[in-house]
């Protein structure tokens, strides 16, 4: 994600909400003003350099902020914002809603990493995100104590049942792979069974993915691995929630990939008030 990347989407964002122009700015003498963010919940802050693009395109000053991965309160002001009342007025609504949908990925995930953060594990995100909306789902993942799995279909050559249906030559297909993807691209294969965890181990992948396996089924996987393959990563995945995600760690696997911290996370409930300087 770059401040590039950030600045566009602000300006995409604002031309949604923006339209043709703001008709209150027509009628409306401008002030200066303060304005805050207030939490109506508790959770985990996330957003501040979507926060600092709007700032600057409305030339608005931060007096103070929360920074991301910062746990709040109810009744909490995030920030503190001061500037030209109408510029504030036109940032609040795309303001509002970038905080409250990245703040609720971030307190959602880190509801669950901070279940297993004694535990040599990653928790990872998957590419279950919005359109368009990637970078800021998976940075909000990263706020609330989570790791990026591959951002999209060129970070890394993932191999699933529905590429495995017409593969009949795994051994094959990953060697050829290896001359024609860039020196560092990890191959994982997924896997929903221990033979076919044999198999993609013997066939040289990098990544190992035990998808919608039984704990048992995966323990046996890792002692495999772990007698076998020892280079070879495992994840686990499939229908983890808070209540087993403890359990699914503690099986050997080294990473876990939940979609649900983007694509179950809620919008926190968050508002604006503005005052007179």
């Amino acid at each position: 994600m770059t401040q590039y990347h950030i600045q566009q989407f602000i300006i995409q964002a604002l031309q949604e909400d923006l339209g043709r122009g703001d008709l209150y700015a027509l009628i409306a003498q401008d002030r200066e003003a303060k304005a805050y963010v207030l939490a109506k919940e508790e959770g985990v802050f996330s957003g501040f350099v979507y926060l600092e693009a709007l700032a600057k395109h409305f030339d608005i000053k931060i007096l103070e902020s929360h920074k991301d991965g910062e746990c709040f309160k109810k009744g909490t002001k995030l920030c503190v914002l001061s500037g030209s009342h109408i510029a504030l007025l036109q940032m609040e609504r795309v303001l509002l809603n970038i905080l409250a949908h990245s703040s609720g990925i971030a307190t959602l995930t880190y509801a669950y990493s901070s279940k297993i953060s004694n535990l040599p594990i990653k928790l990872l995100d998957t590419r279950k995100t919005r359109p368009l909306l990637r970078e800021l789902e998976k940075y909000s993942v990263v706020n609330g104590g989570g790791s990026n799995h591959r951002f999209g279909l060129d970070s890394m050559l993932m191999l699933k049942d529905t590429h495995l249906a017409h593969i009949t030559d795994l051994r094959g297909i990953i060697s050829t792979t290896r001359d024609r993807v860039p020196f560092m691209c990890p191959i994982e294969v997924e896997c929903e069974s221990l033979e076919s965890a044999i198999n993609a181990m013997g066939a040289g992948a990098d990544v190992v993915m035990c998808d919608n396996m039984s704990i048992d089924e995966i323990e046996k996987v890792v002692a495999y691995r772990n007698e076998y393959a020892k280079h070879t990563k495992l994840e686990a995945s499939g229908n983890i929630n808070l209540e087993n995600i403890v359990e699914y760690a503690q099986s050997g696997v080294d990473a876990i990939s939940v979609g649900s911290l983007i694509h179950q996370a809620k919008w926190l409930d968050l508002s604006l008030k503005i005052h007179p300087c």
